[in-house]
Parts: structure tokens; sequence; C-alpha cells
């Protein structure tokens, strides 16, 4: 039977007693818990915030995000794939993001503010018009990804291939230009 929790916020002491698998979660707010390793296993959380937490290696098979805000959260190792992929919606701010997944994903008008991307895969994932504010790619894989109307003039340490990217309309910055032009192996000074 599945719990509906709604309306609470959880602080770090009260996150420890949550069981997720299967339960959904309407304007909940979770803050400074470690759920690294959790199983968020179809669990549904809408319009939800968590706040400064750990949420690394956390399971998300069939995961519901609808309008979902995170916001200093460690969440290194996650597979958004594995999340239902009807209507999934959420923002990331101050986040660390490494070796996450979104391959095939559709994360359009995503926004992603000051977060840290090292070696996320974005392959054939659809981020046309998502905004990427101040954010670290630093060996992030874009391939077969569609990136047209998005914006990446604050970000950095990007290597995007504009021929096996849709990268339409998208936009960069003058100084970062260098990450567009990787493949060819040309100085840039």
């Amino acid at each position: 039977m599945r719990d509906f929790i709604e309306d609470k916020d959880f602080t770090a002491e009260a996150c420890g007693q949550l069981i997720f698998v299967q339960n959904s979660f309407e304007n909940c707010s979770f803050s400074n818990a470690d759920f690294s390793k959790a199983d968020f296993s179809e669990a549904t959380f809408i319009d939800c915030r968590f706040i400064n937490c750990n949420l690394s290696l956390v399971q998300l098979q069939g995961t519901n995000f609808r309008d979902v805000q995170f916001e200093g959260c460690k969440m290194i190792g996650l597979l958004f794939d594995d999340c239902n992929k009807f209507g999934v919606a959420f923002g990331f701010d101050n986040c660390m993001l490494d070796n996450a997944s979104f391959y095939k994903t559709k994360i359009k008008k995503t926004i992603f503010k000051n977060c840290r991307l090292h070696e996320t895969d974005f392959s054939e994932c659809d981020a046309a018009g998502a905004v990427f504010t101040a954010c670290d790619f630093l060996n992030a894989k874009f391939e077969n990804t569609i990136l047209e109307k998005a914006d990446f003039r604050t970000s950095y340490n990007y290597s995007i291939n504009p021929e096996l990217n849709k990268i339409k309309q998208a936009r960069f910055s003058l100084a970062n230009i260098a990450g567009l032009l990787d493949k060819y192996n040309i100085i840039i000074d």
C-alpha cells in the first residue's frame, strides 16, 4: 500500500526514518539528510525540495520527479535515465552531479545553476532550451544531444562537437568558444 505524504518538512533526523519505495511526497522538503545509496524506486515527488542533502548513488528506477528542486546537494552517480520519463521536471542549484547520467532523458528547459557536472553523460538527451548558468562540464559527454536554444554562456570546460549534436540557436560565450572546436585540435590565442 502506497503512503501519500504532503506538506511536511523533514530534517536530517526525520529523514532517516522514511521509506521512499513506492511512496508519494507532495510539497515536502528534505534538509541536511544523507540519502546516499537509498532506494527511491517507484517513489513520486511533486513540488518537493531537497536542500543540502547527499543523494549519491540513490536508486531511481521508475522514480517520478515533478517540479522538484535540488539545492546544494551532492548527487554523484545518479542515473536519471532510470526515472519515470513521464512529466519529469526538476532544477538544480549549486549541486554536484559528477558521473550522473541523463542518457536519452528529456530535460527541456531544465535550469542548472552553479553545478559541477564532471563526467556526466548527456548522450542522446533532449536538453533543448536548458539553461546552464556557471556550470563546470569537465569531461562531460555530449553525443547526439539536442541542445537547441540551450544557454551555455557562463559555463565552462565543455567539449561539444557541433557535428554530433544539435546546437541550433544555442548560446555560448566568446571566451569559452574553444569548447566547440576541440575536435579540430587547433590552438586559439
